[in-house]
């Protein structure tokens, strides 16, 4: 392509070859000056100038220059220029010839760059951005995307350093498909050109917003291993479509051995990795991978000052399952028994194999109490059947359990503290754990045996309500349902220990749930059969207000048996209800909203504010029973007791007085305008039939009537 240069740079003529590659008619060309041809928004600005100025002198100059055809294309051109003497000497004009680059030592100093990069152990990240930026200088307007597969075969942006924010979302972590843009090329394994794409189908979903900013054309490659296997793309999105069988094409295919090895470099790292800090028959970490996070992990428990327990776990007669059915049964054990530990580990704990048969699961936040239910949770995890073609096994486990800070405060310590434990489990018979600590075991041993009651109770049967009358007058204002349960071995157990028992083995919503359903079936029973119960109220605790389900507790069992929302009340403790908690107050509105009775529970005991009591959604009140207690014998706890029906009779709210034992309790009360009373005076919770009985006898005239008390 040949140029020829006049006085102030003005361009006199143009060769066919100059129109048909640059789109300049030689009508147009002449007369502009050179510059303003060739000058384009990525053009060197000092190189051009450079060249006009050697021009203009008359000078010898070559150069390579990124050049724009008149339709806006980017070229990178060789560019020399020579003067054309006359016969005085004078340089009137100039010649310019341009040639197409087509490897200028681009691809050598492009794979020099990307290789000096690996060499220098650059992350993949780094280097595929410096390969990505370097081939959007050499091909002006070019935005370079490398996408790699992750471990579920969706494909995650590498490097994409001049890919709009807006468009990221569109290529980043797609599973591959026909109509998925650049990423089809991983469906396919063959390169994806697209020259509009805005009408091409595969582009369907996300073509507009790749149009929009100005990327019309798409050049996608799959990046495969020396197997055949798809490890990414490496995409090219232009304003327009390249020439891919010439200078661009090759730069292309440049830039994807490039990403191949890239590509095959991490994947290589990963398996190194793999190998080294993994084990290879049930991928848990190895013990290599445990002494490097054990030591990190117990740095960060000695820094919060959190618990962190060691689990050691061997599994029982596992070299009988080796020689009865061989080792590949005995491999296959293996790795079920590891996948049960990985699920039972939390994010922020780490599973590992020792070797042969030997676990350990590192809990962080853990203490005493946490690891035993997490070392029974992992018996009954472990104690599932594995079927296997050669037979169905039943593993066993012996656990052993030592305690950060107090077993050990390094990694060797506890292993050894926990290895002893393991054997104290073994020599009590298998399947079984033990604490390091003597001490600790009895009393998890007993947490552990309750809990394990508590969940037959709740599958079997064998809890119960008691009901205790709220009387106001001759009449029944309703009854509240009290949670009991009959050991087998224990006898009673107290209410208090039987929340907290259930609440410290993840029990309490189940239980809360029991409460409610078995409350409704009674009342739906009573109303069956004509028994005036005009309701029955449950206590909630302030974790139930922050369960998502809970107006789904509430309103299911009440509508599965043909109840109303006003045949149940619930109580909730002054403390919980007045904490100020947004999620607490939320719930508590709802229960207004469906009709459901709230009682404030221990009114009195000073945990309330007196300014914004009002504000609340509370139906009644109901007085603390350590107020009543006192009545006879402290003229503080009778002045305040009149203080409080004071303050409900101006809420306009019903006060309940609980634990009402003797008659001048009642006097008293009465006296002073409270109708409505509880306890042991008028009757101690009663199981279903013994309150019936109580009714009948009772009638609707005889409030108080004289029973046995009760625990």
């Amino acid at each position: 392509m040949i140029a020829t240069i006049g006085a102030g740079l003005h361009v006199s003529g143009v060769s066919a070859g100059f129109t048909r590659l640059l789109g300049h008619a030689p009508i147009q060309a002449r007369g502009r000056r050179l510059d303003e041809l060739l000058r384009g928004p990525d053009t060197d600005e000092p190189s051009l100038q450079a060249l006009c100025a050697a021009i203009a002198s008359g000078q010898e100059w070559q150069t390579v220059l990124l050049i724009h055809t008149a339709h806006g294309a980017a070229r990178w051109m060789a560019v020399s220029a020579s003067a054309l003497r006359g016969d005085g000497g004078a340089a009137p004009h100039s010649v310019v010839v341009l040639d197409e680059v087509t490897h200028v030592g681009d691809h050598a100093a492009l794979q020099h760059l990307v290789l000096d990069a690996m060499a220098q152990g650059a992350p993949l990240h780094d280097a595929a951005r410096l390969l990505c930026r370097e081939m959007e200088q050499a091909v002006p307007g070019c935005t370079a995307v490398l996408l790699a597969r992750d471990a579920q075969g969706r494909l995650r942006i590498v490097a994409a350093p001049s890919l709009p924010p807006a468009l990221e979302s569109l290529v980043d972590g797609h599973a591959g498909g026909a109509r998925c843009g650049c990423c089809t090329a991983a469906t396919t394994g063959q390169a994806v050109r697209a020259a509009d794409i805005a009408s091409d189908p595969r582009w369907d979903a996300v073509g507009g917003a790749f149009v929009a900013h100005g990327l019309q054309a798409c050049h996608a490659y799959p990046v495969a291993s020396r197997e055949g296997a798809v490890l990414g793309v490496f995409a090219l999105y232009c304003p327009e479509t390249l020439d891919t069988d010439g200078w661009h094409g090759q730069l292309a295919n440049a830039g994807l051995r490039l990403c191949t090895l890239l590509l095959e470099r991490e994947h290589e790292r990963a398996r190194i990795h793999q190998l080294a800090y993994y084990d290879g028959l049930t991928g848990l970490a190895n013990r290599s991978m445990l002494n490097a996070q054990a030591a990190r992990m117990l740095h960060e428990a000695q820094r919060s000052g959190a618990a962190l327990a060691l689990v050691f776990i061997d599994l029982d007669h596992f070299k009988q399952v080796n020689d009865t059915h061989g080792h590949l049964a005995g491999d296959a054990l293996l790795r079920a028994v590891a996948a049960r530990l990985q699920d039972s580990a939390r994010a922020s704990d780490l599973a590992a194999r020792l070797g042969g048969d030997e676990f350990v699961l590192l809990l962080t936040r853990c203490d005493a109490r946490q690891a035993a239910l997490a070392a029974e949770r992992l018996l009954n995890a472990f104690s599932r059947p594995v079927s296997l073609p050669q037979a169905t096994l039943q593993p066993r486990a012996s656990m052993g359990i030592a305690l950060f800070p107090d077993d050990g405060a390094d990694a060797d310590t506890l292993l050894h503290c926990a290895d002893l434990a393991m054997y104290q489990a073994k020599t009590a018979g298998g399947q079984c754990w033990r604490f390091h600590n003597a001490a600790m075991n009895d009393q998890a041993r007993r947490l552990s045996l309750l809990e394990a009651d508590l969940r037959q109770a709740l599958a079997a049967g064998g809890l119960a309500l008691h009901y205790q009358p709220q009387m106001q007058g001759g009449g029944l204002h309703g009854v509240e349902a009290l949670l009991r349960w009959q050991h087998p071995t224990l006898g009673a157990i107290a209410p208090e220990r039987l929340t907290r028992t259930a609440d410290e083995c993840g029990l309490r919503a189940e239980l809360t749930r029991w409460v409610v359903g078995e409350a409704c079936r009674q009342m739906a029973d009573w109303r069956a059969r004509g028994v005036a119960v005009p309701r029955v109220s449950v206590n909630l605790q302030g974790a139930d207000l922050h369960e998502p389900e809970l107006m789904q507790w509430l309103t299911q069992p009440l509508g599965a048996h043909g109840l109303q929302t006003a045949d149940l009340a619930v109580e909730i403790a002054e403390d919980v209800l007045c904490s100020s908690d947004p999620v607490v107050l939320n719930s508590a509105h709802a229960l207004r909203r469906h009709g459901i009775a709230l009682a404030l529970d221990s009114f009195g005991t000073g945990c309330c504010n007196l300014g914004t009591l009002h504000l609340l959604p509370v139906d009644e009140l109901k007085l603390d029973g350590g107020f009543v207690r006192d009545i006879e014998t402290s003229a503080t706890a009778r002045a305040l007791i009149r203080a409080m029906l004071h303050i409900a009779h101006g809420l306009g709210l019903p006060l309940v007085a609980e634990g009402v034992e003797t008659r001048a309790q009642q006097q008293f009360l009465r006296a002073h305008g409270c109708a409505l009373a509880q306890g042991h005076l008028l009757s101690p919770p009663l199981s279903a039939p013994a309150l019936e009985r109580l009714l009948r006898e009772a009638g609707t005239a005889a409030p108080q009537v004289s029973v046995p008390k009760t625990t």
